[in-house]
């Protein structure tokens, strides 16, 4: 009953934050992602950074975002190169300084504010550099001698151009979400002429989300699991943006896969998909022209989520390249006796290693050292250089054998230690493998093919649910589900040729040669 209840308490807040969103999108042009991330960020105890031209919204954003908040303060500054401490953090007590006590009055300033806006956030300065990276990252101010906790939920921070100071980078880097913002399409731009004013829609008392809201959001947020799916793409892109020099830091990791699991839970779920990898865009790029290719590469890639395609890719591979040395392997032919057979001269098989030489069909043979011409007495060399002496060349030379044995031609040439032998090559043929091995390979292929068929079955079931997940996630553009049908339509092909060329092996190693199986014999009783 009470998990029931929490359920329902959820759902009852995913309705609401759907219904904000929606409301504070109303008579807007083109700026819904900038709301959208806005709303996810403060739910997330994030900051969202809008970088463009001015005159592009920016600030109506962050006043937006305010109206979700009950009870929320409001702080809204310019800053330029000159700002001083004042500006954002509240004049100095004179009461304070007259006691010996060096702090600020800061009601109505930054560290008393819920949500923020900074406006030319990178101008800011040394003297309130370190106190704003504080206030961002740990939501805590230094008012003289104490560390005091703030209310802040969110900052929108905006500028016309990114940071060139590396002093700046630290602060760049405490925005998870990035958005570019630049004027309005072609399209849109008569729907921006027929606006009057600046319209400022009403959120309803109920609706605006509490601290306890909040707190909810980010503490549940954390139980929400991360499939091994969306875990393998996250991988994958990490060193895919890595080979493209777009550097991520490891806690902006970790801040990204909390992200994922807020957008999860206020959506009512209680794992992530790989629908909430969408806002991966807005959150790993440092130049804007980055963001687009990390949409595409995403954008690729969102039918992977029982394998990943290249890990698949690979996998065949590996089949493949495993298949063709079983094909090319060769071992040595063997006889009905067992014996090793190699290749004679007459191109037949034999089991003699070691054979008589020929030349022109007449055998041949060596002389021992010493032996001389019987006119020249020039010594021959005992193998004619590896060519041999014929019966006939043995006798023409005449030679002069100094032992009895050798007087004969004919019994010379029956001695083997005369002869000259060759080594000859082994006769290769196509390796049989055992059967065992050829049914061991087969149940492995079927096992993948198998695993590759649900992945399949996954890729269809989410192409045939892809309109309803995307038009009720709370923070998904409707935009994104062309590009989301096209990426299952690949994801599905490539299943398929891999599926093809997964069927080409296991018809390969059905070919491939076995050898005869031995008959089993059954061992009668008492024998």
């Amino acid at each position: 009953m009470r998990d029931d209840m929490k359920r329902l308490d959820r759902l009852q807040l995913t309705d609401r934050i759907r219904r904000i969103r929606d409301t504070l999108t109303q008579d807007l042009v083109e700026r819904d992602v900038a709301v959208r991330l806005a709303l996810l960020a403060a739910l997330a105890g994030e900051h969202l950074l809008l970088v463009g031209p001015p005159g592009t919204a920016k600030s109506l954003v962050a006043r937006r975002l305010h109206r979700a908040f009950k009870d929320a303060d409001y702080f809204e500054r310019l800053l330029t190169r000159f700002s001083v401490p004042e500006e954002l953090f509240g004049p100095l007590s004179i009461k304070g300084l007259e006691e010996d006590r060096y702090e600020r009055l800061t009601d109505s300033y930054l560290p008393t504010a819920s949500i923020a806006f900074l406006d030319e956030i990178f101008k800011a300065n040394s003297a309130i550099l370190n106190a704003l990276l504080t206030l961002l990252n740990e939501r805590e101010f230094d008012n003289g001698t104490r560390r005091v906790r703030t209310p802040l939920v969110a900052v929108v921070g905006a500028s016309n151009e990114l940071p060139e100071d590396e002093e700046l980078d630290a602060l760049f880097d405490r925005f998870l979400l990035r958005l570019h913002v630049g004027p309005v399409s072609k399209n849109a731009f008569p729907d921006l002429l027929k606006m009057r004013g600046d319209a400022a829609p009403k959120v309803p008392e109920d609706l605006r989300l509490t601290e306890n809201d909040l707190d909810a959001a980010r503490k549940r947020a954390e139980d929400v699991l991360v499939p091994d799916d969306v875990t393998g793409l996250l991988c994958d892109l990490r060193e895919w943006c890595g080979a493209e020099k777009i550097s991520v830091s490891d806690r902006r990791w970790r801040k990204v896969v909390k992200l994922l699991q807020t957008s999860a839970w206020t959506g009512g779920r209680d794992a992530v998909s790989i629908w909430d990898c969408w806002l991966l865009q807005y959150c790993l790029w440092s130049r804007p022209e980055d963001r687009e290719k990390i949409y595409e590469w995403y954008a690729s890639r969102v039918g992977a989520s029982t394998e990943e395609p290249s890990r698949l890719v690979t996998l065949i591979c590996a089949l493949e390249g495993k298949l063709k040395k079983d094909e090319e392997g060769t071992s040595q032919k063997q006889n009905e006796r067992g014996e090793l057979l190699y290749l004679g001269e007459d191109g037949k098989d034999t089991p003699d290693k070691r054979v008589q030489k020929r030349r022109d069909g007449e055998k041949l043979y060596t002389l021992p050292q010493g032996v001389y011409a019987q006119h020249s007495h020039r010594p021959l060399h005992e193998t004619n250089d590896g060519r041999g002496y014929t019966k006939k060349e043995i006798v023409d030379h005449k030679p002069n054998f100094q032992r009895e044995r050798y007087l004969v031609p004919d019994k010379f040439i029956h001695e083997k230690e005369n002869w000259l032998m060759i080594d000859l090559q082994p006769s290769m043929e196509p390796t049989k493998h055992e059967p065992v091995y050829i049914q061991d390979r087969l149940q492995q292929l079927e096992d993948h093919r198998v695993e590759m068929e649900a992945h399949k079955e996954e890729i269809d079931k989410r192409n045939k649910t892809l309109e309803n997940d995307i038009r009720e996630h709370l923070w998904v553009m409707d935009s994104f589900m062309a590009p989301a049908s096209q990426g299952l339509a690949k994801a599905r092909n490539d299943i398929e040729r891999l599926l093809e060329r997964l069927e080409n092996v296991v018809k390969g190693y059905d070919k491939l040669p076995q050898k005869e199986m031995e008959p089993n014999f059954v061992v009668g009783e008492g024998s």
